[in-house]
């Protein structure tokens, strides 16, 4: 059965208490969450030479809110929305109405507040419950929204987690957890030799600023054929074009399985470890980002470890 346990991690800016909850399997897998962003702040795999933490993040609070708070947030183990993934414009029409948004990834709006947001805490079995409020007209949104999240630590393992939105007026919403890995078990290290495979015959190309063009391209004959595991360095500074445009993977992959949560929709393991890291979603899309945007000049992160460029890798299933 699973254990838990919280303890104080600090104050946020605005004076709200942020605490840490960790929740251990009998086979030694560990995760902590933070009721700041629903944050997965650490996530321990056992080894046989001990537990490895394969999650890139921060050692402090006023690190996690540095970096949610700045123009080019990674939100790093945040779980965002309202709307992961960009909107083009900063702008949108439904109903006949068209709503103004927060520009807030150069023109584009880009996954929103979430990772900023206060949730309130509910531990049960085996399972973390976390809620929050969106009111309306929060980044420009309509409706007022209420989201649930669950973090399921199993047995087997795995990190079952589960997200549900309920809004009082029509409304766009898209959700997603937003960690960063590395699996190798060498902190500060980069995952270019993770090999990384993604079930999915069609991507989302995108237009300079990484808006999706319209429309869904195949993979074969391309660097985005991620069929076959690959290592992630092998084409990712080829002079494709949508490489080119993103600096690297971040893209959409439509994924085959039908939106089916019981087949395999990508996987990704450290060449040095041989930990793997299996994605099995119930979404249409996943979004594969290679770490790009990882300063080339390193950032900090926990332990005091500067991480480098492309230095983790992100898997968002999403729309």
């Amino acid at each position: 059965m699973a254990q838990f346990r919280s303890k104080p991690f600090g104050v946020t800016k605005n004076g709200d208490k942020v605490d840490e909850y960790i929740i251990s399997n009998p086979g030694g897998l560990e995760i902590s969450v933070l009721n700041y962003g629903c944050v997965i702040k650490n996530l321990f795999v056992p080894t046989k030479t001990g537990l490895v933490d394969v999650v890139v993040g921060h050692d402090t609070l006023a690190d996690y809110e540095a970096d949610f708070n700045s123009s080019g947030s990674t939100c790093c183990g945040a779980f965002v929305g309202r709307y992961a993934n960009r909107i083009e414009n900063a702008e949108f029409s439904l109903s006949g109405k068209t709503y103004k948004l927060e520009a807030n990834n150069g023109k584009n709006h880009l996954h929103g507040t979430f990772p900023r947001k206060i949730y309130d805490v509910k531990m049960f079995g085996d399972t973390l419950l976390m809620e929050t409020e969106s009111p309306a007209g929060e980044d420009g949104f309509p409706g007022n929204l209420n989201l649930k999240v669950t973090y399921t630590l199993t047995n087997d393992n795995a990190v079952d987690i589960k997200y549900e939105a309920t809004t009082d007026k029509p409304t766009v919403v898209n959700l997603t957890n937003h960690s960063y890995f590395n699996l190798s078990g060498v902190p500060g290290s980069q995952i270019l030799d993770h090999s990384i495979m993604i079930a999915a015959d069609t991507y989302v190309p995108v237009d300079e600023t990484l808006i999706p063009t319209g429309t869904l391209d195949p993979v074969e004959g391309t660097p985005m054929d991620l069929r076959t595991a690959v290592a992630v360095g092998a084409h990712i500074d080829d002079p494709f074009d949508q490489l080119v445009r993103g600096k690297g993977y971040d893209h959409n992959w439509v994924l085959n399985n039908n939106c089916d949560i019981n087949v395999l929709a990508a996987k990704a393991v450290s060449a040095k470890s041989g930990i793997g890291l299996e994605v099995y979603t119930n979404e249409p899309g996943i979004q594969f980002y290679a770490g790009n945007a990882m300063t080339k000049d390193g950032d900090k992160g926990k332990l005091g470890v500067i991480y480098p460029h492309r230095g983790a890798l992100c898997l968002e299933t999403q729309h």
